[in-house]
């Protein structure tokens, strides 16, 4: 049960290797090559945002079981998608 002020975020959505029809959510520009749930974890943590992991997959992308979050957050889900998007610093 989703509960009021708490938004999900996938791996998925910051994925520079997908394009938007196949889950990717913030612009090309903002996008890391395969991110990790632990890739996002640090990012929240840098924006001091409080979250939680879960062992659940993106349905679209079942077969990976990469986890996902569940932050904290009271404002637009597209806001915190680039906010996150911004302080993900991947180095691969």
């Amino acid at each position: 049960m989703k509960l009021s002020g708490e938004r999900i975020l996938y791996p998925c959505y910051f994925d520079a290797t997908l394009d938007r029809s196949s889950g990717r959510r913030v612009p090309a520009a903002l996008a890391v090559k395969a991110p990790t749930l632990q890739d996002l974890e640090r990012a929240l943590k840098r924006e001091r945002l409080k979250f939680r992991a879960e062992e659940k997959s993106h349905p679209a992308h079942w077969h990976k079981r990469e986890g996902r979050l569940v932050v904290a957050w009271g404002g637009r889900k597209e806001e915190l998608l680039r906010r996150v998007a911004k302080a993900l610093d991947v180095k691969r």
